[in-house]
């Protein structure tokens, strides 16, 4: 099958292929589901040969896992001093951007088949959401309290996903993505003192 880009003269280069293929993936789950998931859907989206899909990923579901992790953030800590604080809205606004992207919806789809498909879902926590710091804020909390900040004992499953679970929240009860404002809010009434830290008065310095 000839691409739309050799159609017109131009051939594709191998990295524009391989984005055709992974956006397109994204792009179909989250239009159709997992269940109706096909190579032959992103080869038509994506104008790449089935047998050129086939040639980098041995099925749908490793190009649907390759593609989410692509474009997952990978989540870090600010070499520049900033602080905890200041970490912690760098992580939720990295959240909100995710969510607000294309490969979010795709994700939403994967785990919606939790039962039928828990191989894939796992693959997803292990190979993606694992390698990329797991949970947003996460990394940064278990940094500080590697770093004598935060008191280990208070670093807990529920803590760590604080931040996550009220931006999903936010956007379930509101139908929009919480703004610096609300993420701040977050932050300084929430994530911070749960962690053993006073709330923040309004302007005060960064910790």
């Amino acid at each position: 099958m000839a691409t739309d880009d050799e159609q017109q003269g131009r051939r594709r280069s191998l990295d524009e292929v391989l984005d055709a293929c992974r956006s397109a993936v994204v792009a179909e789950v989250a239009e159709k589901g997992l269940g109706r998931l096909s190579i032959e859907g992103v080869a038509r989206r994506s104008g790449v040969a089935k047998t050129s899909i086939y040639r980098h990923w041995p099925s749908v579901e490793e190009l649907l896992l390759d593609a989410i992790g692509h474009s997952h953030p990978v989540e870090t800590v600010a070499l520049d001093g900033g602080g905890l604080r200041s970490d912690l809205l760098r992580s939720l606004e990295q959240l909100v951007g995710w969510l607000g992207g294309p490969t979010a919806p795709a994700v939403a789809a994967v785990v919606a088949e939790r039962q039928r498909r828990p191989d894939l879902v796992e693959a997803l926590y292990t190979r993606v959401f694992d390698a990329h710091g797991n949970r947003f804020t996460r990394t940064v909390i278990e940094h500080y309290a590697e770093r004598g900040d935060i008191d280990p004992r208070l670093v807990t499953p529920v803590v760590v996903d604080i931040g996550e679970a009220l931006v999903i929240k936010h956007q379930i009860d509101t139908g929009n993505l919480p703004d610096a404002q609300t993420r701040a809010a977050i932050v300084d009434q929430v994530i911070l003192p749960a962690l053993g830290i006073p709330r923040i008065p309004e302007n005060g310095p960064s910790i």
